[in-house]
């Protein structure tokens, strides 16, 4: 009986640790370079567990639109950040900045976005080097500005 409780114990305890072991570092993403692109937004993916903006940029080369895929935080981190489900929909201008991928490919880790309005938004957690931020009425971390 006692070897049963143990297995169980084993497969519980693996169960709830495989999704740390899950997550991957910010390696493949160069962080002594820093991007900025100005768009329109192609989709927002408010999902977990990481929230994707992708945008459609102009090739200054050829005139034709380029999708570039932002990976941000989680739900959550993102709406410390100020995002929402609905802060931007498919045809919104916005002008991010990315530190890219090393590969070349399109796309990078999500820094900083404008939106057409004038509306600014940041990325704080252990991905920039910047404590969490807090929601109003939370306690606890630096207040959003």
């Amino acid at each position: 009986m006692n070897r049963k409780i143990l297995a169980a114990s084993i497969l519980v305890s693996a169960a709830f640790a495989a999704p740390a072991v899950a997550h991957h570092s910010f390696a493949m993403f160069d962080q002594e370079k820093t991007i900025t692109l100005k768009g329109t937004v192609k989709e927002f993916e408010w999902n977990n567990p990481h929230v994707w903006m992708r945008i459609m940029v102009m090739d200054q080369a050829t005139g034709k639109p380029l999708q570039y895929a932002m990976e941000m935080g989680s739900v959550a981190r993102s709406t410390y950040d100020g995002w929402k489900r609905d802060t931007v929909k498919p045809g919104d201008a916005v002008t991010v900045s990315i530190h890219p991928l090393k590969d070349g490919s399109r796309g990078g880790m999500y820094l900083s976005a404008e939106l057409a309005d004038g509306h600014k938004f940041g990325r704080t957690g252990p991905a920039v080097g910047l404590p969490t931020a807090r929601l109003p009425g939370q306690t606890g971390g630096p207040p959003l500005e």
